[in-house]
């Protein structure tokens, strides 16, 4: 592990801690710890504060004490995950299956209102329709991207927020998928999720089909 991790390991546990306090902890000098915090303040990663003094202040700089920003707490594991998939697991207990659908359908519906005001000036087509929707997935944190295929169009999101839950409660990923195809207004096929292992969600958005061409034909009498 790096230096720098294991001095936010060493915050996380202990709260707040001094540069002297964290190298004795690791065994590294205090000018050698002052290097990674300096880093680390730079990267907005700790915060410094002013050390409650107990006795009269001695000559010098007064020491301070160090904690992590709501950032860096978010680089470590969550217990928010677990919690999640078992509350799905409690509707899913007390509810059954309809109680699960409802529910995934109700966490997606601010979503899918969100990204149709985003996607107002988008037109008709489905595959502008599809890069509006990326962007807005985009903006919610979605990572996603449209492209043209030989076969009509590709929504691909690099990212997906409850692919955690979603792996045992495929219902999330069908409302989901009911929610892209209502915005874009076509019929979509999900072909690849996080969810289930996959590197990237993957919608396919077919072609708009040409309608038939009728052709009479005359005969002579």
């Amino acid at each position: 592990m790096r230096t720098r991790d294991r001095v936010a390991q060493l915050l996380l546990e202990r709260g707040t801690a001094t540069a002297a306090e964290l190298g004795a902890q690791l065994g590294l000098s205090p000018a050698a710890i002052r290097k990674h915090l300096d880093a680390m303040l730079a990267d907005d990663l700790v915060e410094a504060r002013e050390t409650p003094q107990r006795a009269p202040r001695g000559r010098g700089r007064p020491a301070k004490t160090f904690v992590l920003t709501a950032t860096a707490r978010e680089g470590f594991p969550h217990f928010y995950d677990g919690m999640a998939t078992a509350a799905v697991r409690w509707i899913a207990e007390h509810g059954g299956p309809e109680a699960v659908e409802a529910f995934a359908a109700a966490q997606v519906s601010a979503l899918e209102e969100r990204c149709r005001t985003a996607m107002l000036e988008a037109g008709d087509a489905p595959i502008a329709r599809a890069e509006a929707l990326a962007e807005a997935l985009t903006a919610e944190g979605y990572a996603a991207n449209a492209t043209t295929i030989a076969s009509g169009g590709q929504l691909c999101q690099h990212h997906c927020p409850v692919a955690h839950v979603a792996a045992e409660f495929p219902q999330l990923c069908d409302a989901e998928t009911a929610v892209i195809s209502r915005l874009i207004g076509t019929h979509v096929q999900r072909l690849a999720t996080i969810a289930h292992g996959d590197g990237v969600c993957t919608t396919h958005i077919p072609a708009p089909q040409c309608a038939p061409v009728s052709i009479t034909v005359r005969t002579e009498r």
